[in-house]
């Protein structure tokens, strides 16, 4: 099991969200976006913000740092590590199920990430035989497009999906963002998409937006 950060807004949580960070970070990276959501404090819910492995990562010269997968060229959306992926699905998927056996339904868990982790985030939901409340993908891109047809489930169609991305993005161009929100629209997953003139991060009024989002998640 994943070494996880875990923080609660209320007690006994019958909402769970298991947030994945991006490339180099670690489960620290998000808690702090918990006090900004004020929907999470008018319900109570656990935030899990698991740690990644540590792994040798091909583009910052095979350097170990946590990451959900190996970065293998710059063609993020076409050169994917599956064997990383697939491992790193299981270990997430092993934390959906523990939120599961701690009593949070299905529809009442999100899974989120940012970047790599909103990549492996959309990756592992829409996988899933079990329809969540939500995936939140923030600044990432879509594994495995080519093969959509074959691992996107009937639950997973029907799992809302908010995507938000910088229009300035130097390390996942907006331009794979709002691809990744059109296959799944294509495919009738019902994304909400936004961009906002920005970098590889995230700002006030993405986190608002977010906000309202989560509120009706939270709220069904």
């Amino acid at each position: 099991m994943l070494e996880c950060v875990e923080t609660e807004t209320g007690p006994a949580p019958e909402h769970a969200v298991v947030w994945l960070h991006g490339l180099g970070a670690d489960g620290n990276d998000f808690a702090p976006i918990v006090p900004q959501l004020r929907s999470a404090q008018s319900s109570a819910v656990r935030f899990v913000f698991p740690h990644a492995p540590v792994r040798p990562v091909t583009v910052n010269g095979g350097m170990a740092m946590r990451a959900w997968y190996d970065i293998m060229g710059f063609e993020i959306a076409r050169d994917q590590d599956s064997q990383g992926i697939g491992q790193s699905m299981r270990q997430v998927l092993k934390l959906v199920e523990r939120e599961f056996e701690r009593g949070i339904a299905p529809e009442n868990l999100l899974l989120a990430g940012f970047s790599q982790g909103g990549a492996l985030a959309l990756r592992a939901a829409l996988s899933l035989h079990d329809r969540l409340a939500g995936v939140i993908a923030l600044s990432c891109y879509l594994l495995d497009s080519a093969s959509v047809d074959q691992w996107l489930t009937p639950a997973g169609r029907a799992t809302p999906v908010f995507m938000a991305h910088g229009t300035q993005d130097p390390v996942v161009p907006a331009a794979l963002g709002r691809a990744a929100a059109q296959t799944l629209a294509e495919h009738h997953v019902p994304v909400e998409w936004s961009e906002w003139p920005m970098q590889h991060a995230i700002c006030p009024e993405e986190v608002q937006a977010l906000d309202r989002w989560l509120e009706q998640r939270l709220s069904s």
